[in-house]
């Protein structure tokens, strides 16, 4: 017999306290709440259409201090954060009908793995009387409060910014809960946390000495407070946002933001208690549109479907498949195309897991327009190697830099030679980078992509997480 008074907290991309609504409605519907956090075999080590694993190693580490920084803030409230690796459906039913609870409480996702998961799950809890309870928090805006549906969003951010700014008000974020969780009279391990060794990889330390993000919520509330009030950068951040130097060239809080350590809404709201207090509009208004960017392109992935991961794009544009060639794009992939810009830019990524965003456009349209490989290819590494990697902010990018997205852009099409002179014209990153490249005593980031078949048939995995696929080329590390 279920008792009323269980809820299950599937924690997802919000690792945090702050501003977690699917926690906080929890807490405020049953007596014991139970938190759990799943290291999913296809989001962790399935490997995309490149071979590499679809979350790198300096994701991956950043997940693992994430989650160990959410259980001790859990223990600090008296609860647990139940932890395991597997598939999420199977491990939450299980848990669900030991501890027959009532709901399971998480954020809804809108693309198509997280969305199989999710809703195979609440499939199986219907057989068992058992609700999902979603909530969304990934966000500036709720899509109950825009002024028009879904499928009326503007393909043109310029136009949807307009509309929005004018009409939408941003929620005020939910404080952290204050009261100790009550302690569960269900006996459930807690688990432990895995590491990187558990996923096939050594310590990175050595190798990220520089641009070191630590995962979890406190770095995240520190690194805003810092960049935001300390730093004395956020005044030149209209100007430095696209820098490709330095500690403080943007607010760097994207893997924050990317895996829920830190709230928009609370970032906004920080942000509008700044320009309060120093008058400075200028550099508010421009960070406030980096988010709504970030929101125009979940709402892009959510109008449009699957097409955002399909070769033709959002356009259907049949002129930018770009070819599949192995060797071409390895040779991107290490920083041996043999042009110095370039090659440092992928140096960093694979070192670090990070570039600027001026970079990651560099290097997207030389990919694209230089060496003419398909772009589906730059956006599933990109989902290996970046730190930061968000779904619908990553594949619509590309979309955007391929010429298949929403808009028509005259700017995608970069000259590598102009962009180096204007962004680095004395050369020192291009030099450091080399340099780095060339020093034997660091170990190199492992790249795992051995033999993998590839598909040219205009869909990645990301696509359909239940598509096959024909076999075409083969990649491989080098």
């Amino acid at each position: 017999m279920i008792t009323k008074r269980r809820a299950i907290v599937w924690f997802r991309q919000d690792l945090r306290l702050h501003d977690n609504v699917a926690l906080s409605e929890a807490i405020n519907s049953a007596l014991e709440v139970i938190p759990v956090f799943v290291f999913d075999d296809r989001l962790f080590q399935e490997a995309t259409i490149t071979g590499f694993p679809r979350t790198g190693p300096h994701r991956l580490r950043f997940i693992l201090e994430s989650v160990s920084e959410l259980r001790k803030r859990l223990h600090g409230l008296g609860g647990k954060l139940i932890v395991r690796m597997g598939r999420t459906e199977d491990i939450l039913f299980s848990i669900a009908e030991q501890a027959k609870s009532s709901w399971i409480f998480c954020n809804r996702e809108r693309t198509p793995i997280e969305v199989e998961i999710q809703d195979v799950l609440e499939k199986r809890l219907w057989g068992i009387g058992q609700e999902m309870r979603y909530s969304r928090g990934k966000m500036l805006y709720h899509t109950a409060d825009l002024p028009f549906p879904i499928q009326h969003v503007p393909d043109s951010f310029a136009q949807y910014r307009k509309e929005t700014e004018r009409y939408v008000s941003v929620r005020s974020p939910l404080p952290e809960p204050t009261k100790n969780l009550a302690q569960l009279t269900v006996d459930i391990e807690e688990g432990e946390i895995p590491t990187m060794l558990d996923f096939g990889y050594s310590d990175l330390e050595a190798n990220t000495d520089e641009l070191r993000f630590m995962g979890g919520e406190r770095a995240a509330l520190n690194r805003l407070q810092y960049f935001l009030w300390e730093s004395g950068a956020f005044p030149k951040y209209p100007k430095t946002a696209q820098g490709i130097q330095g500690d403080n060239m943007s607010s760097m809080i994207s893997p924050w933001l990317a895996q829920g350590c830190l709230s928009p809404k609370w970032l906004y709201q920080e942000l509008k208690a700044y320009e309060q207090k120093t008058g400075n509009v200028k550099c508010v208004k421009a960070f406030i549109q980096a988010l709504l960017l970030r929101d125009f392109h979940r709402f892009m992935a959510k109008k449009h479907g699957e097409v955002i991961f399909d070769v033709t794009g959002i356009s259907g544009n049949q002129e930018m498949k770009g070819k599949w060639d192995t060797d071409v794009f390895l040779k991107w992939v290490n920083g041996e195309t043999g042009v110095p810009f370039i090659d440092a830019a992928m140096m960093q990524l694979k070192r670090t897991g990070f570039l600027p965003n001026r970079l990651r456009q560099n290097v997207a349209s030389y990919l694209i327009n230089d060496l003419g490989i398909s772009w589906v290819l730059g956006a599933s590494y990109f989902e290996h190697i970046l730190i930061d990697y968000d779904v619908t902010s990553n594949w619509s990018n590309w979309n955007q830099m391929a010429g298949v997205g929403s808009e028509l852009r005259d700017d995608r099409c970069l000259s590598v030679n102009a962009q180096a002179q204007r962004y680095d014209p004395q050369g020192s990153f291009t030099q450091k980078w080399l340099h780095r490249k060339k020093e034997k005593n660091l170990q190199s980031v492992p790249d795992q992509a051995s033999a993998t078949t590839l598909s040219n048939s205009g869909k990645t995995r990301r696509a359909s997480a239940k598509s096959s696929h024909t076999n075409d080329q083969t990649l491989s590390s080098s």
